[in-house]
């Protein structure tokens, strides 16, 4: 059964909580670099994060009448290799909880997710953040060695 739209008033209510997260994160998570909206009327959030594997990454929020849609860019599409490539990330799939490899814009790579505006809350939301954080740190590298194999070996 489709989700019931939010209300002007929820609608408000999930922005203030997101921001109201967000600011703490960003003074109390030293992985998140910045925080930024999107346009005036948009209820659009970038969070910036600081990595290992992937120097940085960056997760859209974008609070709809129904969901949260969160994204974020893991790399370009691959060089070469593309069946071993796509299997590697289908395969993944497998593994991961809330989100899921996609083929975007020009063939690049992104992690996307949605939860049902019902259920966001600050330990989802921490869920979702943590969870596209350690998703993008554990298979961009492996990602990477097959998708550009020669262009690593030089």
């Amino acid at each position: 059964m489709p989700e019931q739209p939010s209300s002007p008033e929820e609608l408000d209510r999930l922005t203030a909580l997101i921001d109201g997260w967000l600011a703490v994160q960003l003074d109390e998570n030293p992985t998140v670099a910045a925080v930024d909206h999107g346009e005036p009327g948009e209820r659009r959030w970038y969070v910036r994060l600081n990595g290992e594997e992937k120097s940085t990454t960056t997760i859209w929020f974008t609070l709809g009448q129904r969901t949260l849609h969160y994204e974020t860019y893991v790399m370009p599409a691959p060089e070469e290799n593309h069946g071993a490539f796509y299997e590697h990330l289908l395969r993944r799939n497998l593994k991961l909880y809330g989100a899921a490899f996609a083929i975007g814009a020009e063939d690049a790579v992104f992690l996307v997710g949605q939860l049902p505006n019902a259920v966001i809350d600050a330990d989802e939301l921490d869920r979702i953040l943590g969870s596209m954080y350690v998703y993008v740190e554990q298979f961009f590298r492996p990602a990477l060695r097959i998708g550009f194999a020669s262009r690593l070996a030089s």
